[in-house]
């Protein structure tokens, strides 16, 4: 039934005009052929005429199929396996193998022994056997990698590694997955430690789940990845690339830091400073929890259910924020040099951790959230509809020089109905007063100060 079931299989997925062209072009030349034993029958009898006509017919017949059938078949037949680029590396074991064989083949030569010419026939059959296996267990198989959509640094994540077998009939054996390094690559890799697949049956799929972690934010590429065999044996290693390029945005890690949590209250307390009180309707009744004023309860309410119920009222209006990110700083005018340049990366990763710390908090708080920084400008929105717009960008910011025109401080000064919160690596005394009236400044010194 196995047999039957597999021949289904290859039928149903055959190519048909070129399965009728390959069986008419072996008929064709098996006519010739015996065409071509006749005419050489013929002549030995003497029958010149007999066999002159059955070889050019023969011949006839074979230049037919070389004409017309050959071309067809060339053209429906799959050669995809000319394009795997495989690599070969004896292994260490291998290499003491072949010492091995190299002995008994002096041996051999030295004594005329046949066993031993047995021996080492034996021994060197084995070196082609692994060479067969292992190119048949890396050919029909494809890799899938799928990572997580969201992707914060610093945070572990699962990525799914993928690897299916197309081969009709044989499976693959002892199968690891790496990635290739390039020597020039832009970005950082995504994988540094390889994935082991023991077995991968025919016509099925592996999966085998990864944990990663990214330290830092940005974006992390991969073009090519390996599957590497040394299969059966473990003489020669194998493997096959295969060019899957893969992008993973990594966002900057929303994990409260020190100088966060200092800054946090201060900018609460002024965001209440700026933004009207509670409404005056009631929105509903609910119990009692230890956070709440002993004003808002309900006495009434209390009176006829038995237990303390506090009184809910509507908002007049949304906490609305401006979280603006500053990423000129006048420190790169002043000196290319390398120490200048790592304290300003490190200032400016500050920066971007203080941001996304305080998107993050607003978007747990569901307040409406407006970003804005040079090149972007996301609107005014609940932070759940635009967190991840807000964290895309700052997952590829960079410091940038000091802007003459000041376009940015320009366009903050001109929306004073919103609560402003900048993050700046500027020096005190740089905003102007329409600035300084709506805004919470975070200014990248040891003191956070206002």
């Amino acid at each position: 039934m196995s047999v039957q079931t597999t021949l289904a299989q290859l039928w149903a997925k055959a190519d048909r005009p070129g399965v009728r062209a390959f069986i008419l072009s072996m008929i064709a030349l098996s006519a010739a052929l015996l065409l071509a034993l006749y005419s050489g029958a013929a002549a030995e009898l003497g029958q010149l005429a007999l066999a002159s006509t059955s070889a050019l017919v023969a011949l006839a017949i074979a230049g037919w199929v070389a004409v017309t059938l050959v071309p067809t078949l060339a053209r429906r037949t799959p050669l995809r396996w000319i394009g795997y680029k495989i690599e070969y590396k004896i292994s260490r074991e291998g290499w003491i193998y072949l010492a091995g064989i190299l002995l008994v083949a002096l041996a051999a030569l030295n004594t005329g022994n046949n066993l031993l010419f047995l021996i080492l026939a034996s021994l060197i059959a084995l070196v082609l056997m692994s060479g067969i296996l292992s190119s048949v267990s890396l050919s029909g198989v494809e890799m899938r990698l799928a990572l997580p959509e969201h992707i914060f640094a610093g945070q572990p994540v699962r990525a799914q590694i993928e690897l299916e077998n197309q081969k009709l009939t044989l499976p693959s054996f002892s199968l690891r997955v790496e990635a290739v390094k390039e020597k020039q690559a832009s970005a950082a890799a995504i994988f540094e430690k390889p994935v082991y697949f023991p077995y991968l049956p025919k016509q099925d799929r592996v999966q085998q789940t990864v944990p990663l972690t990214f330290a830092r934010r940005g974006v992390y590429r991969q073009d090519a990845f390996r599957i590497v065999t040394r299969f059966p044996f473990g003489f020669l290693q194998k493997a096959r690339r295969l060019d899957l390029k893969t992008e993973a945005l990594v966002y900057p890690s929303v994990e409260p830091t020190a100088e966060y949590m200092e800054v946090l209250p201060v900018i609460q307390g002024a965001l209440e400073s700026l933004s009207k009180g509670r409404g005056q309707d009631l929105y509903g009744l609910r119990d009692y929890v230890h956070t709440d004023s002993a004003r808002m309860v309900h006495w009434k309410a209390t009176a006829r259910s038995g237990s303390l119920m506090v009184r809910e009222f509507t908002r007049e209006e949304d906490s609305r924020v401006l979280l603006a990110l500053d990423p000129h700083s006048p420190a790169m005018e002043k000196s290319a040099a390398k120490s200048t340049s790592s304290a300003i990366n490190e200032r400016f990763e500050r920066a971007v951790a203080i941001c996304a710390n305080l998107a993050w908090h607003f978007y747990q708080t569901n307040a409406m959230l407006q970003y804005r920084s040079v090149g972007i400008d996301v609107p005014l929105a609940p932070a759940e509809e635009n967190i991840f717009k807000i964290l895309r960008h700052l997952a590829l910011a960079q410091p940038l020089p000091p802007d003459p025109d000041q376009k940015l401080i320009n366009d903050l000064a001109a929306s004073p109905e919103l609560f402003k919160i900048i993050v700046t690596g500027q020096p005190r005394g740089f905003f102007p007063q329409a600035v300084w009236s709506s805004s919470y400044i975070v200014f990248l010194d040891d003191e956070l100060l206002r």
